[in-house]
């Protein structure tokens, strides 16, 4: 029963939550749909986390999103032992920098007075599920090893079952603890997304494309003119 609950109940409050959450904010309430950026109060450790943390992070979506959605073509680039050697020391790398990365926001937060006064309880939430999610995942690769091996096997399945509104739980039920805490945080990142400045990244400035060019027009009289 919790399995189903976590597994097969959880996702679908998760991402309705954060639709429906996030188109309210988004038509009324335009204001709050920003990342409110706080890197004129500080920048130097901004640099460090920040930096390292977003390149970091989307190599990593985007190979659980590769591994999602074309399964096949994941299986066939692991066929190899060198690539699969590669992939899992760049993934252990990569989780690595992300986990030195959000500390150092935490710290930054946690110790500059001016953020702790823009700060709030939804960030502290969403960070320390961040911190919490790269911790497992850095602590999932180093002690239950072929992780993009075992993924093709029990997560991308599992996910297709939820896509398809019939959720196999069983293919998460036998996996350690470690990982179901794993894989329940990152639909409670998902729910909590709505709420937090994070809602900003899926805002794609798409008017800026059919935006005129910017007219400059000079108002004032320079030195030397001549009256007309």
């Amino acid at each position: 029963m919790a399995d189903m609950i976590l597994f097969g109940v959880f996702p679908y409050v998760a991402v309705a939550l954060a639709v429906a959450v996030g188109c309210y904010r988004y038509f009324v309430d335009r204001y709050s749909w920003s990342s409110h950026s706080s890197q004129f109060l500080e920048s130097r450790t901004l640099f460090w986390g920040s930096v390292p943390w977003h390149y970091a992070i989307m190599i990593i979506l985007l190979a659980h999103f590769l591994a999602f959605l074309v399964p096949s073509g994941w299986g066939a680039l692991l066929g190899r032992p060198l690539r699969l050697y590669f992939l899992e020391v760049t993934g252990m790398a990569l989780g690595l920098s992300t986990l030195v990365a959000v500390i150092l926001l935490m710290v930054r937060r946690a110790t500059n007075e001016r953020l702790l006064t823009v700060t709030s309880v939804v960030d502290w939430l969403v960070l320390a599920s961040l911190l919490l999610q790269v911790a497992t995942g850095v602590y999932i690769a180093f002690t239950l090893r072929w992780g993009s091996v075992w993924y093709l096997h029990t997560a991308t399945p599992w996910l297709w079952s939820l896509v398809k509104l019939d959720p196999q739980v069983q293919y998460l039920a036998a996996l350690p603890l470690v990982v179901k805490l794993h894989v329940v945080n990152a639909f409670v990142l998902i729910a909590l997304f709505p709420f937090s400045r994070l809602v900003h990244i899926v805002s794609v400035p798409l008017s800026y494309l059919a935006r005129p060019y910017q007219v400059v027009v000079w108002n004032l009289r320079r030195p030397g003119m001549e009256e007309k």
